[in-house]
């Protein structure tokens, strides 16, 4: 029997996700599930989130199962937002609870990791850094805002935030512009879009700040806010554009900051923020011209998912079954 097979499992603010690899990394079933918002609102309730969570992971896994007869050998899953004591966030116990279970009936180990760590290692698998054992990570989410200084260890990593917000995140002040324009919880991928296709920049919003790696975005949050509170999309859009200009320079400084501090020009760029392609192009020659190799990786792998888990698992069960 062929047990060669990594089951994933992650269930954060905004997917609930479940991936099964095998062994050499081969991406075998990748499925993923947005929580459902109500019109209007700018995320969940913890509560509401564990529910949801619950209610699609046995839909997912029987999907998961449905064509294929793989024989899971091991369960990689995220325990808690970041790999430090007392992180902690509801939402993933739903995810640990079903893994552990799982792993319980069929007799085989479990792994947990954090859901930063999936992230981060969703991208690096698959990129140039792959074998670095030291390196920056950018991670840009909804509800994330840090850039890190990462070393690989047996069991995924050790991290250090060494910048970052100081209040909301890049995610946060786009989702929320969007949902006052009246789109969908989380509203990125669709200005995302309105950015690209927009003819004109406005020229309204301040340029973030930003000082050793560090900034605050609660600031461009109340300008962009006060400026559309009126506006449809159409008539946003320039200062759409405008907002993604002024987030991807942010990005770009903090980057340079935080290489400049401590020695490290290799980055990987994680989170679905770094997912936009209006800023993966503003920011990838400006880094390069200045010496920064970052990886963003498949667009897709930037977003919410457990793949990076069921990766970081699957390193740790392929060195046991040996």
């Amino acid at each position: 029997m062929n047990s060669r097979y990594i089951l994933g499992i992650d269930t954060s603010n905004y997917k609930t996700s479940v991936a099964i690899i095998d062994t050499e990394c081969n991406i075998l079933c990748d499925l993923r599930r947005f929580l459902t918002v109500k019109e209007g609102e700018k995320g969940l309730r913890q509560s509401d989130a564990l529910f949801q969570h619950i209610r699609n992971l046995p839909e997912l896994l029987e999907e998961a199962m449905s064509d294929n007869n793989y024989h899971i050998g091991a369960i990689s899953f995220s325990s808690k937002p970041r790999p430090v004591k007392n992180s902690y966030m509801p939402v993933f116990f739903a995810g640990e609870s079903y893994a552990r279970s799982l792993a319980a009936v069929l007799s085989i180990p479990s792994f947990a990791f954090s859901h930063q760590e999936g992230h981060i290692e969703a991208i690096k698998a698959f990129s140039k850094h792959s074998n670095k054992k030291e390196l920056l990570a950018c991670h840009f989410s909804g509800g994330t805002c840090e850039m890190l200084s990462v070393k690989s260890k047996h069991t995924g990593y050790d991290i250090d935030i060494i910048g970052g917000s100081k209040d909301i995140s890049f995610g946060q002040v786009i989702d929320r512009t969007g949902v006052q324009l009246g789109m969908s919880f989380p509203a990125g991928e669709e200005m995302d879009r309105l950015a690209l296709a927009s003819d004109e920049i406005s020229s309204f919003l301040t340029p973030i700040k930003v000082k050793e790696g560090w900034l605050n975005l609660s600031g461009i949050d109340t300008q962009i806010k006060r400026l559309t509170i009126n506006m449809d999309i159409q008539q946003a859009q320039p200062v759409i554009k405008e907002l993604f200009e002024k987030v991807a320079d942010a990005m770009t400084k903090m980057i340079f900051q935080c290489a400049e501090k401590t020695g490290i020009t290799d980055v990987i760029m994680a989170g679905g923020v770094t997912s936009s392609l209006f800023i993966r192009d503003k920011i990838v020659k400006k880094l390069a011209e200045n010496h920064i190799d970052a990886a963003f990786g498949q667009a897709d792998l930037a977003q919410d998912n457990a793949i990076g888990t069921a990766i970081l698992g699957g390193k740790i069960y392929g060195n046991e079954t040996r």
